[in-house]
């Protein structure tokens, strides 16, 4: 009857043989008799599948689904439905850790076509297998520029950072010895002068910038690169990995690292993860990257192969010396993203990016119409903008969930909307009208 229950009754008696009792009753009879747990345990009887599918459909029932306007790093773009029934084929669904390649080459092979075409999104050299999520991947980028830098262990990081992002990494460097300084704000962005005056200060191993920023803001981070460099520090940058269809690429701003979440291309916000993080750089930092690159060779068949490669051994035996102990990868969300690329081709990755940036200049104009709102910052913004509104914020935004709505992220004082490509004109009209009461 419970067929798939490990032991049967003559495993259980050789284990207790070998350990030199009669039964579980002995083996246990240490415990004292006070302590021990006599009632019915409260897990309820075995059902049906379509008695289980039926209680969880009752339970998901009471979920109340809103039309999502909220981001701020994460994003309700589409997810085409191929990518799910691609996902659980068995070629790809093998072992997690691909460390046999003779037996994982679905595996490896995704992750060589993820690692590639992340590398061409973000415009850098090299890009290492899926991390965990854009906040961890970040604060590994922090890692490594201390680790490049030496004896300098301050980093620089812009007051624009998603203040989620900023937590992640007090709690890596609180504990990896790592100064950070925040730059000041100064009308919704980083100032160079800032980042030049505190780099001349000397120490410095990098620089944290995020585009668009917490705001929505695409900042111009003309001349970052060159005074960084100029003082031996690495210029990192954190970007929604959508965004970078259509905006100046890290690689052209001449980053050093290129991080973030790549949730934004199709994986479901479901709530809250699993993500997955990316992470790329110039090649001449590719042994202080940390993770796994796969790379493509030939077998002794002169076939193509592909192989893990270049993982620094230091990350599972040098331990606190290590510059990461990360030695795995978000493998299946690697594979949803590969599908996803591969599905939408550059032409479909660039008209997703401008329906939301059309979408979310729509909906700006149309709050500033209201005579109800106001752009906190006179600078350009993407798919999401922050605005000052003259009424109660939290009677405004109960307003919207009572219409359906996920009206944006309250943030100092204000509203952070965003716009996807899932958006439509009446879905945004709508948000518009609650507003405007």
């Amino acid at each position: 009857m419970y067929k798939y229950f490990p032991h049967t009754d003559d495993d259980l008696k050789a284990m207790l043989q070998k350990v030199g009792v009669e039964s579980l009753d002995d083996l246990y009879a240490q415990i004292p008799e006070s302590i021990r747990f006599k009632d019915d345990y409260q897990i309820p009887l075995g059902a049906s599948e379509m008695e289980v599918r039926q209680a969880f459909e009752l339970l998901g029932s009471k979920n109340k689904q809103l039309t999502c306007f909220a981001g701020m790093g994460v994003y309700d773009h589409y997810t085409p439905s191929v990518i799910p029934n691609l996902l659980s084929r068995s070629e790809f669904l093998t072992s997690y850790t691909p460390y046999q390649a003779e037996i994982s080459q679905g595996t490896l092979h995704y992750i060589f076509e993820y690692q590639s075409m992340m590398a061409e999104l973000t415009g850098m050299d090299i890009s290492n297998a899926s991390m965990y999520d854009g906040s961890t991947a970040c604060a590994e980028a922090m890692m490594m520029a201390v680790a490049a830098g030496k004896k300098q262990n301050k980093v620089l990081v812009s007051g624009c950072m998603n203040p989620h992002t900023f937590e992640v990494l007090k709690t890596y460097a609180l504990h990896q010895g790592i100064e950070l300084d925040v730059l000041p704000v100064h009308d919704g962005a980083t100032s160079l002068d800032d980042v030049k005056t505190r780099l001349a200060v000397g120490g410095v191993a990098g620089v944290i910038v995020q585009q668009p920023n917490v705001y929505g803001i695409v900042e111009d981070f003309t001349g970052f690169a060159e005074a960084c460099h100029e003082q031996k520090a690495l210029f990192v940058m954190d970007s929604v990995a959508a965004d970078l269809a259509v905006l100046k690429t890290p690689g052209e701003w001449g980053a050093d690292i290129a991080v973030g979440d790549g949730q934004s291309l199709g994986v479901p916000m479901q709530f809250g993860g699993p993500y997955v993080g990316y992470m790329c750089c110039t090649e001449k930092l590719i042994r202080k990257m940390p993770g796994r690159i796969v790379g493509m060779t030939k077998d002794n068949r002169d076939q193509r192969a592909f192989v893990l490669t270049l993982q620094a051994r230091e990350q599972h035996i040098r331990r606190q010396k290590a510059t990461s102990n990360i030695c795995s990868n978000q493998s299946l969300m690697a594979l949803w993203v590969t599908v996803y690329l591969s599905l939408m081709g550059k032409q479909g990755l660039k008209e997703a990016a401008q329906l939301s940036y059309a979408g979310a200049h729509y909906l700006c104009d149309e709050l500033l119409k209201t005579g109800r709102f106001t752009l906190a910052f006179d600078k350009p913004f993407f798919n999401e903008f922050f605005v000052k509104y003259d009424g109660d914020i939290d009677t405004l935004y109960q307003r919207f969930i009572e219409a359906g709505i996920l009206g944006g992220v309250c943030l100092e004082n204000g509203i952070l909307f965003a716009v996807t490509e899932k958006r439509t004109k009446e879905e945004i009209d709508n948000l518009v009208k609650m507003a405007a009461l």
